[in-house]
């Protein structure tokens, strides 16, 4: 399989004039039982693509809440190979396509190769390394594509124009495009992610490729915002927000998987209804 996954996930909700919602988690938090089924429970409350977190001891892209869920996982014995797990086990009962989602220095100390193949192994379909820019993925660019596997390129309000052009020259095409909505960290309420939207609507339109809203998507009506002109909208913290207070609460990995599915639904129909303003949630949202 390669990124066809990806691309038949984003076709089918084009096609249908709806929006795809990528999902965020931290694996191995609180530990990889709850991640699998957090995982699959996102899927069953309509996400169309999951991005599994590899945790990271200097997260610098991401807020206070998925900090401190890569804090415990590490805590844990997470990293790579517990991602990795986590993918191999949702693939063995899912056809969602996975993302593979973290820093580099893990990547680089594995070997991009290795890493890449290990990757393919357990059914990831692409990667998103926040702190590798274009310029830089000499090695896991090739390796990854070789294996018919796709890296996710980041553009930020501050990207410069050249580093877009690049993308839109790059071959293969990325699956899709990580359009961040602020200049700052993951888990903070974004003003303007209605120009966000229209900006990542550009950026795809430019590019060649899908592009999606992330960062400051805190619920149902930012995420709805997030989507009006995106081809999908990316939702982390509010997530594993769910899955830290459930954690807190000595829920077990089923009750806090029924919370997250709970938690996504509202989302998902936020991001699939965009077109119908008057369509009302399934429930109340959790932010």
């Amino acid at each position: 399989m390669s990124t066809a996954r990806i691309a038949g996930a984003f076709e089918r909700r084009r096609a249908a004039g709806q929006g795809v919602l990528v999902t965020y988690l931290c694996a191995g938090f609180p530990d990889l039982e709850t991640s699998v089924a957090v995982a699959l429970a996102c899927v069953e409350g309509g996400a169309d693509v999951l991005e599994i977190g590899c945790p990271f001891s200097d997260p610098t892209a991401d807020g206070e809440v998925i900090a401190r869920a890569s804090t415990a996982a590490l805590r844990r014995g997470g990293g790579l190979s517990t991602a990795l797990e986590v993918a191999a086990r949702v693939r063995a009962v899912s056809d969602v396509p996975l993302v593979l989602f973290g820093y580099y220095n893990p990547i680089f100390v594995a070997g991009e190769r290795e890493t890449a193949q290990r990757a393919l192994a357990a059914g990831v379909d692409a990667f998103l390394v926040v702190d590798l820019p274009p310029e830089e993925e000499q090695e896991l660019g090739p390796a990854a594509s070789e294996l018919g596997l796709g890296v996710v390129p980041l553009v930020a309000p501050t990207t410069r124009e050249s580093r877009i052009a690049r993308l839109a020259g790059a071959r293969p095409l990325p699956p899709f495009v990580y359009c961040v909505s602020v200049t700052g960290v993951t888990g903070r309420a974004a003003d303007g992610l209605a120009v966000a939207s229209r900006r990542a609507r550009e950026i795809g339109d430019r590019v060649g490729a899908p592009a999606v809203v992330g960062f400051g998507v805190t619920g149902p009506s930012s995420a709805r915002e997030a989507g009006l002109h995106a081809d999908g909208v990316v939702v982390g913290s509010a997530l594993v927000q769910v899955v830290e207070d459930a954690t807190a609460r000595g829920l077990s990995p089923s009750e806090t998987a029924k919370l997250v599915r709970e938690a996504t639904s509202p989302l998902a129909h936020a991001v699939h209804t965009r077109n119908e303003p008057s369509a009302p949630p399934p429930s109340a949202p959790r932010t």
